[in-house]
């Protein structure tokens, strides 16, 4: 009986170990784009691996405003390189570009970069809001 409740406490933390979510898992608003438009990203797992979708698009006074980019995975292939560091594909609907992303967490701030074709720019800081 022993073993049994052992094995029962064994299995129930690695459960609880292997879902503890990611800290760049949640919903973060975007720095305003060459457009001064923003948005709210949703990261969550995909895979093996994070995603993040647009769930809101903001004009550049703040408001809520219509966007076909809305539902579409911004962050994705993301892996967690630790120490804050991320690495994956940033998709920048201002530009209509991929590019290949490097991502720094600090806090509740992460500082996106991202480069194609050897062009490489800055997605700004994006704040944490969930």
């Amino acid at each position: 009986m022993k073993r049994i409740l052992l094995a029962g406490m064994v299995v129930f933390l690695s459960a609880g170990i292997a879902a503890a979510a990611d800290p760049l898992e949640g919903t973060w608003r975007t720095a305003q784009d060459d457009n001064g438009n923003s948005g709210l990203i949703k990261v969550a797992p995909c895979g093996a691996k994070l995603c993040g979708t647009l769930i809101k698009a903001f004009d550049p006074a703040g408001k809520e405003m219509a966007s076909n980019n809305v539902g579409r995975q911004i962050i994705s292939d993301t892996v967690n390189n630790g120490g804050g560091k991320y690495s994956g594909k940033v998709y920048s609907p201002d530009r209509g570009k991929t590019y290949k992303s490097k991502l720094v967490l600090r806090g509740d701030m992460v500082t996106v970069n991202g480069c194609v074709m050897g062009i490489c720019r800055t997605g700004g800081t994006w704040k944490k809001v969930k």
